[in-house]
């Protein structure tokens, strides 16, 4: 009779990603975020990665984590490995439904922004179907199924980054509102609104117009920029406007800019593009409307 002996098992694949996460990352809750999973459940698959190998990965400190000698040494290669995996898993939907775009935005770039472009884009490309995901922080394109990711980036912008315009901030209110500011020093009298995102905008351009903290206050808050922006459109007070979100609502005469001074702040609004980028697809066509409107 013939003798079979069981093979090796290979660690979990659960395993490997929480090692490659917390080591890339330098953190158990930083992996636990990336993961959506919980720090606990990180720190039993390294203690399990660690048990299948017999050595330790991870130097566990009061302060934090360090990694080994020996976690050092695969790190790069645990890195490119899932990188490649996420190149493939990419590769693999896009094949699956070649004409879906999936686009990942700020939420306020996606509400004021991208929203507003949408109607004509699928009129322009009618074969294709759009997806938009709003998130607070910038997916990682070669980890994540997103085609273009649309955020502020601050300078410099990575190589892969199509820049759209750079941040310009100034202060806008409704017109009622707008009659009364003659300059800024009339701010005194207004109601400043604030948006959690940017906290410092209030701060930076009254520091810019030499303004400073004479005039700095607080009010209402608001965690959605785009809250802010119809609060000031409603008269609540006047808000920090981010000149390529807003100004379609300057245009059409719902905010006004009292001021001519702007601020540059230094970020660019930009499009990352996922890798690789097949020529002449669905992809690159949206991204050359997208980047001319």
């Amino acid at each position: 009779m013939a003798i079979s002996p069981p093979r090796p098992r290979m660690p979990a694949l659960n395993s490997l990603r929480a090692f490659e996460a917390a080591a890339r990352l330098g953190s158990f809750a930083g992996a636990a975020d990336e993961l959506s999973v919980t720090s606990g459940a990180v720190a039993q698959h390294i203690k399990s990665l660690e048990a299948w190998t017999g050595e330790r990965l991870f130097k566990r400190h009061a302060q934090g984590i360090e990694l080994t000698s020996l976690g050092a040494s695969v790190l790069t290669d645990f890195i490119a490995a899932f990188d490649q995996l996420g190149v493939a898993v990419h590769n693999l939907r896009t094949n699956a439904v070649p004409r879906e775009i999936r686009i990942a935005a700020l939420p306020s770039v996606a509400q004021l922004w991208l929203s507003p472009r949408l109607p004509k884009m699928r009129t322009a490309m009618p074969e294709i179907l759009i997806s938009v995901e709003a998130l607070e922080t910038p997916p990682n394109m070669a980890r994540e199924p997103y085609d273009l990711a649309i955020f502020f980036e601050k300078h410099p912008v990575s190589e892969h980054a199509i820049v759209i315009c750079q941040d310009f901030i100034l202060p806008v209110c409704s017109p009622a509102i707008a009659k009364r500011l003659q300059n800024p020093a009339d701010l005194v009298n207004e109601v400043f609104l604030h948006d959690t995102t940017w906290s410092d905008d209030w701060k930076n351009w009254l520091s810019q117009a030499s303004l400073g903290k004479n005039l700095e206050k607080s009010g209402p808050t608001f965690s959605l920029y785009s809250l802010a922006v119809e609060e000031a459109k409603n008269g609540a007070g006047v808000s920090i406007g981010h000149a390529s979100l807003v100004s379609s609502q300057i245009n059409s005469g719902t905010l006004v800019a009292p001021f001519d001074h702007s601020v540059g702040l230094e970020q660019s609004l930009t499009i990352e593009i996922a890798k690789p980028i097949i020529p002449d697809s669905f992809l690159q066509k949206l991204i050359s409307w997208l980047s001319d409107s």
